[in-house]
């Protein structure tokens, strides 16, 4: 009897699929690429009335900025979500956001390869009470435009970024 227990229980090992066999892998959290420490950070309030609380920012160019997002708002996402995105030099504001507006499978940010090349940086789009968090560099000097790209909400959520 012993004999055919130890013949089974081999026999059993040999069957086992060996993802049961292997070690443990390492935790999902060492594999998470570790975020840039910033040289410059700043924070920007978002709310129902469809207004940032900056309507100019001024950053360090060549420096790792990190840049927080706060929805303070209450209205729900689908009617009063909030984005911020910096824009490269040069992009025209007004009609990336009307291609933006048609853009609501992807939280209007346009698909087009053109569009995505214009965007230095953008945050996820939010609901009320959430914050997120971008870091970016901007290594040349100057200003740089900035929007909400829900619909109907660049002509007043916009500003400028100045890298000296």
């Amino acid at each position: 009897m012993k004999q055919l227990t130890t013949t089974l229980f081999a026999a059993a090992l040999s069957l086992a699929p060996a993802s049961l066999l292997a070690e443990p892998a390492a935790p999902a959290a060492a594999e998470k690429k570790a975020e840039k420490k910033a040289d410059f950070e700043v924070t920007v309030t978002c709310n129902d009335q469809m207004q940032f609380d900056k309507k100019a920012i001024e950053v360090p160019a060549g420096k790792v900025v990190k840049l927080t997002l706060k929805n303070v708002g209450k209205v729900p996402k689908i009617a009063m979500g909030h984005n911020f995105v910096l824009l490269k030099k040069g992009t025209d504001l007004t009609a990336w956001a009307m291609k933006a507006m048609t853009a609501k499978p992807t939280d209007y940010m346009p698909t087009a390869e053109a569009d995505k090349k214009a965007i230095i940086a953008h945050t996820k789009l939010l609901g009320p009470g959430e914050e997120d968090s971008i870091t970016f560099t901007i290594k040349e000097a100057g200003d740089y435009e900035y929007l909400c790209s829900f619909p109907g909400h660049f002509a007043l959520m916009k500003g400028k970024i100045t890298a000296k």
